[in-house]
């Protein structure tokens, strides 16, 4: 599996939803320790020769790509994108992701996967044809056409399941380098929707495996925008976005995730939320900062545009993308 402007009363919510809450992470920039591998289980493995590192298939590899014809099993009603279990003629169960999220969600887990962290084996296809379709599906049936087909969707490999969710504020891995560098890595793909939901726990060969298990939000704006179309894969919003906000001698935030450019975007409820999430992005380690940007930098250019590729991306938004990413790299390695 693992291979504008807002008005006076809307300033005041704000004010009223954001009072009392610390802005930075609450956690001390010095302290790093190595990663414990232990009976807690494990966050990272050191991928090796990351020049070697299939990008274009991802941690499946090419010989576990999703082949039809595939039969529809049930909805999953997990999440904002609209989803569906599907099995395919050997037997496998897929999860099938619909909407805007395919494409972003395919290339990160790219990206995540070939510096050491764990994820899903995902993969985008152009096109599916599945059979048995309910008449009606409760979410994304706007997204099927003629004879059950589906354009541009992500199918997700279910040989194991989740066990557990994880906590950012509560991990075994607290401190440690390499829990500084997920962090990192999130702002670096603008990852904005990092609440615990999207955290999992997999019980693999008796070992515990902790992995950011939904990565759609990515590669768009830094947190949620207008409009909602552009918060996620958006060449142009993601080049356009900016980076690392502050630093210290000692520590570097970035400028993902962040809140909502705008109340109306969220709601109360949502907002404070995400006003609590901002810590994931901040005041981390510069040495546990720049250790990721030197994973990061052993990608070659082509192994970049391969995480794009494999989305489905057009040329020119392959292109887009990594150049952005290669110039992030950049910025983390000259810290």
């Amino acid at each position: 599996m693992f291979r504008k402007q807002i008005s006076y009363g809307a300033v005041c919510l704000v004010c009223c939803l954001t009072a009392g809450l610390s802005f930075g992470d609450g956690k001390k920039a010095a302290g790093r320790e190595a990663a414990r591998p232990s009976e807690k289980g494990v966050l990272w493995t050191d991928p090796g020769d990351i020049s070697t590192r299939d990008v274009l298939h991802g941690p499946g590899g090419a010989n576990r790509l999703p082949h039809g014809p595939f039969t529809f099993d049930k909805e999953d009603f997990d999440g904002a994108s609209p989803k569906f279990s599907v099995k395919s003629a050997d037997g496998i169960e897929w999860k099938v992701k619909m909407g805007i999220e395919a494409r972003p969600e395919t290339a990160a887990s790219r990206i995540v996967w070939a510096v050491g962290y764990y994820a899903n084996e995902d993969y985008f296809l152009p096109e599916i044809q599945v059979q048995g379709l309910p008449a009606h599906l409760h979410r994304g049936q706007q997204e099927v056409g003629p004879n059950g087909s589906i354009r541009n969707v992500r199918l997700r490999r279910e040989d194991d399941k989740k066990i557990a969710t994880w906590e950012w504020r509560n991990t075994p891995f607290d401190g440690t380098r390499e829990f500084n560098g997920l962090r990192t890595l999130m702002a670096a793909i603008n990852n904005w929707d990092v609440k615990d939901d999207n955290n999992a726990v997999y019980q693999v060969n008796g070992q515990r495996i902790y992995m950011v298990s939904d990565l759609g939000a990515s590669f768009g704006c830094p947190g949620r925008c207008w409009p909602t179309t552009h918060a996620k894969g958006d060449p142009e919003e993601y080049s356009e976005s900016k980076f690392i906000k502050q630093t210290t001698p000692e520590a570097v935030s970035f400028a993902a995730p962040s809140r909502p450019g705008l109340l109306r975007l969220a709601g109360p409820k949502e907002y404070r939320m995400r006003v609590h999430l901002e810590w994931i992005g901040q005041n981390i380690p510069r040495a546990d900062a720049k250790w990721l940007g030197s994973l990061l930098a052993r990608l070659s250019p082509d192994q970049l545009r391969d995480a794009f590729r494999a989305a489905g991306y057009a040329s020119q938004d392959v292109d887009e993308f990594a150049q952005v990413l290669t110039s992030r790299i950049a910025e983390l390695n000259a810290l």
